[in-house]
């Protein structure tokens, strides 16, 4: 079972940010939640929409659910941004995204 930390959505500021870092390390703010990860691929909402984090041997090293900064390390393949469809489209096009 993954864990899956509750953010503080009020908290949150609204700026995000994304800190690369040698390619290996990874900052992100901004985040309201995180959807799905794994050691391959992080789906990330943010306070701008989803972020795909795809790469090997991916995971969290630090999550401060109060002001939604989240660290990654692993190998850094791709960041891909997606706009977040309206209303109740949400999760079926997530659920499709990631099959």
């Amino acid at each position: 079972m993954d864990y899956r930390p509750e953010f503080n959505k009020s908290k949150i500021e609204r700026e995000h940010d994304v800190v690369l870092k040698g390619r290996n390390r990874m900052e992100i703010t901004g985040v309201k939640e995180i959807e799905h990860f794994d050691s391959q691929e992080f789906l990330i909402e943010t306070v701008l929409g989803y972020l795909s984090v795809r790469g090997a041997d991916l995971h969290m090293k630090n999550v401060d659910v109060e002001t939604g900064l989240v660290s990654l390390e692993g190998k850094v393949d791709d960041l891909i941004y997606m706009d977040t469809p309206s209303g109740g489209e949400k999760k079926s096009w997530i659920g499709k995204w990631l099959k």
